[in-house]
């Protein structure tokens, strides 16, 4: 490998804001904001909105669309037959 073209690879911490959960992971991402860990290391901290801990897929509260309801009020308003 070529030295001094890949980004540094390093501990950060990611921080689902949504359901407050944190892990460590590795990641070329920077921050200037930091967190210290529970091995009581100090680490980059990133912010996400979303992670595992509150995706709905991973969470299993997926919300269900009426698309039966919808499509019946299209063909009614437009006067369609099925």
């Amino acid at each position: 490998m070529k030295k001094g073209i890949h980004p540094k690879f390093q501990p950060v911490v990611f921080w689902d804001i949504t359901s407050d959960y944190k892990f460590l992971s590795a990641s070329t991402k920077h921050s200037n904001e930091t967190i210290q860990w529970e091995d009581g290391h100090t680490y980059p901290l990133i912010k996400v909105e979303i992670s595992s801990a509150s995706h709905p897929f991973y969470t299993g509260k997926q919300k269900t669309i009426d698309t039966g309801g919808r499509v019946s009020k299209f063909m009614e308003r437009y006067k369609l037959k099925k």
